[in-house]
């Protein structure tokens, strides 16, 4: 397997809520495109591991998604430890991306920040020859991404690029609407949760709309990097 873009999340809806925009771009422009879900959400507060199952099946249906699993890590309780970066380091190898994306380097969750470094740090470690691991009885080669790139979620942090994803923000909505469980829903009852008001929705595109407006579109994501990005014109940045 080869993907341009892996993106990895500590819990299913992180991607959906804070860079499906920028994955349904890169799709539409023919780009290969994968999810790695490091647990299965179980701490939620609504719905339940098989609803999010479900959900996560039909976002990728909708964001044209070429491959997506689920790492099974306890939600919550993922320490950076030997198992888990290995299991990382086996998604990397076999998926070979060019980039991954991964979860913001600090957030209100703190899940947020600790996958963040876990899945950084792995990036790192696929690359060492003397790391071996196995995929269904056959030795992985090392492999290396080009670069890492973090999503911004819940706290707001200063992006270091934005992705144009103004064409898509209408298709983005649809695709958090498919975790019916997690977002607004006005014929459950519930528990009410931070992200579960018709509000969050204004506050999605809101905080799109202010990574848009700095580069003159109605829409944008933003991204952190690790290391500064290289640029071959300077004519064509926005």
């Amino acid at each position: 397997m080869k993907l341009d873009i892996l993106a990895f999340a500590a819990h299913p809806d992180d991607i959906e809520i804070s860079a499906s925009g920028t994955l349904i771009k890169h799709i539409q422009n023919g780009k290969t495109v994968g999810i790695v879900d490091l647990t299965q959400g179980e701490l939620g507060t609504r719905g339940t591991i098989e609803t999010r199952y479900a959900e996560a099946a039909e976002a990728s249906r909708l964001m044209g998604l070429h491959y997506r699993t689920n790492l099974k890590m306890a939600d919550g309780f993922f320490e950076d430890n030997a198992e888990n970066r290995l299991a990382i380091i086996r998604e990397i190898r076999k998926c070979r991306p060019e980039i991954v994306l991964a979860n913001s380097i600090t957030d209100r969750h703190p899940d947020h920040g600790r996958a963040s470094k876990l899945v950084s740090d792995a990036c790192f470690f696929a690359g060492l020859e003397k790391i071996r691991t196995e995929l269904d009885g056959e030795q992985q080669q090392a492999y290396r991404p080009k670069a890492v790139y973090h999503y911004i979620q819940d706290r707001y942090i200063e992006p270091d690029f934005v992705v144009d994803v103004t064409p898509f923000a209408e298709q983005k909505m649809e695709v958090l609407k498919a975790f019916r469980t997690q977002f607004y829903d006005p014929n459950t009852d519930a528990p009410k949760t931070p992200i579960s008001g018709k509000e969050f929705f204004d506050f999605i595109k809101g905080r799109m709309s202010n990574m848009g407006r700095p580069i003159g579109v109605e829409y944008a994501e933003g991204f952190t990097v690790e290391r500064f990005i290289g640029v071959e014109d300077l004519l064509a940045l926005k």
